[in-house]
């Protein structure tokens, strides 16, 4: 039995050849780069490690160093450090700045009340100012946020003066509520750059439909936008309560009694002896202390503070 060849066999052949070829090249290609392409990821992936772990020591490494420190007497601070008494600890320190006569626990709690109500009324402001200038559209508004920017890169201290006279006329000087409003002013710059991003990167089709069914604008912010706008909110008020805890020359200026110490003033006093004689036991100790609600605080809203860093870098 003769079997017949016809020019539509030979071009089916002729197809199905050219397919297996055609899929034996890409399947070689696909080969060549699933060869190729873990090594560039196990190269990548080692230089990021070696990264990731010389910033963790170039960080860290400080760090330990001021905790070992705290825990030293004052004889193994001030000489040079020497492995046979580097590791002798001590609460003595501690003792020391908690004690009644030092009054850091009253600048802990100044700085607590002082910091917390910065924060709050900064997210909440810089909410309303960075709602305004995202959706409101208005003549000069451009222009407007521009100042409120340029505001960012005057130092306070080329003003301290008029504003420590302003705050004296409006009897705000020697009060805690005086320094909230100092500090929310000095900060609100920076969260109505953040919230303005962060409302712009959110799309307005949310906010038609809450309108269409009959919400406020302030019920669509509380309720419906809420938590977009959380991470910008959170990185406000994160980097409100940094720059009040650790501030120092306002409160400086502003504060006149000692009741009334936030703790870097407080810091400032725990000093004995003759003048310029200090205990750097108890200052590294109270340093030791400033420092745990800041790295508490960074580290349970990191990731809304990264997340509200990069807010409106992408739209879409």
């Amino acid at each position: 039995m003769s079997t017949t060849t016809t020019p539509s066999t030979i071009a089916a052949a002729d197809l199905s050849t050219r397919a297996v070829t055609t899929g034996d090249g890409h399947r070689r290609r696909h080969h060549q780069g699933s060869v190729r392409h873990p090594r560039d990821t196990a190269v990548k992936r080692t230089l990021y490690v070696i990264a990731g772990v010389g910033s963790a020591l170039v960080f860290g490494v400080p760090l330990i160093w001021a905790i070992l420190r705290a825990f030293q007497p004052e004889s193994v601070i001030t000489q040079a450090p020497d492995p046979a008494t580097f590791f002798h600890l001590t609460w003595q320190n501690f003792q020391a700045v908690f004690s009644p006569s030092a009054r850091l626990l009253s600048g802990v709690i100044n700085s607590l009340v002082v910091s917390i109500s910065t924060a709050v009324l900064t997210a909440v402001l810089a909410t309303m100012a960075g709602y305004g200038f995202a959706r409101f559209r208005f003549r000069g508004a451009s222009l407007v946020f521009g100042l409120v920017l340029l505001t960012m890169m005057v130092p306070f201290q080329a003003i301290l003066t008029p504003l420590y006279l302003e705050m004296n006329a409006m009897k705000l000087t020697n009060s805690l509520l005086g320094l909230v409003l100092f500090y929310t002013t000095v900060n609100l710059p920076f969260g109505v750059f953040v919230m303005r991003n962060a409302f712009e990167s959110i799309p307005t089709e949310l906010e038609d439909s809450a309108f269409v069914d009959g919400a406020s604008r302030f019920r669509v912010v509380v309720s419906v936008l809420r938590p977009l706008l959380l991470p910008g909110a959170a990185t406000a008020a994160l980097y409100a309560f940094l720059a009040s805890w650790t501030e120092f020359l306002g409160a400086l200026t502003f504060l006149t009694k000692d009741s009334l110490y936030t703790l870097p003033v407080a810091l400032l006093n725990l000093q004995t002896g003759a003048y310029g004689q200090v205990s750097y036991g108890n200052l590294v100790a109270g340093s030791v202390v400033a420092m745990i609600p800041c790295i508490a605080l960074y580290v349970g809203l990191q990731r809304f503070y990264v997340a509200g860093l990069s807010s409106g870098a992408l739209k879409g």
